[in-house]
């Protein structure tokens, strides 16, 4: 996706992620009648969260891989409503949304600084010259990975949990 930063900021963070996993969430009353279909959400969420980080693992430009890691959390929201948990995936839906938008920010503000270098492979040591901005991308993107005591360790944990508790195949795969 091309576009600015704060714009890239506002469509991941908010209506992106938002309008699909949401009118799931509000739907769940019919999703709850088609057991074959949960699965069948739990199992495409399980895929596409793997798919996309390994996507992202490869990517060269700023905004990608943030954007990738992006497609990952929607998965992982995905197969939490497979699951039937959307009070979960709705809970990781609002700490994702907050830290998307911390790293999308950052990410400008880093561009920015370095006259709009977005390759990965060109930057390093900006700690001295942007020192905000990386404690911002330091923050954000360990909420990401789930470290403990941020927002991401509980709503991903839940995840997880309710995964491994599911007696199903399905939860079984998607953990």
């Amino acid at each position: 996706m091309e576009g600015p930063t704060p714009v890239s900021a506002l469509i991941h963070a908010a209506t992106l992620v938002t309008a699909g996993l949401f009118l799931i969430i509000r739907c769940s009353v019919l999703f709850e009648e088609c057991p074959i279909v949960l699965s069948i959400v739990t199992i495409m969420g399980a895929l596409t969260a793997f798919f996309a980080a390994s996507v992202g693992l490869v990517q060269n430009d700023l905004k990608k891989v943030i954007a990738y890691s992006t497609c990952s959390q929607l998965g992982f929201m995905m197969f939490a409503c497979g699951l039937s948990h959307y009070s979960i995936a709705l809970f990781h839906l609002a700490n994702h949304a907050l830290f998307k938008a911390l790293l999308f920010l950052s990410a400008g503000c880093i561009i920015h600084g370095l006259l709009d270098e977005q390759d990965l492979r060109k930057m390093g040591g900006y700690i001295q010259i942007l020192p905000v901005s990386y404690t911002m991308v330091l923050i954000g993107s360990l909420a990401l990975v789930g470290f403990p005591f941020l927002t991401g360790f509980y709503s991903k944990d839940v995840v997880l949990e309710v995964a491994l508790a599911s007696p199903s195949f399905v939860g079984s795969f998607a953990h």
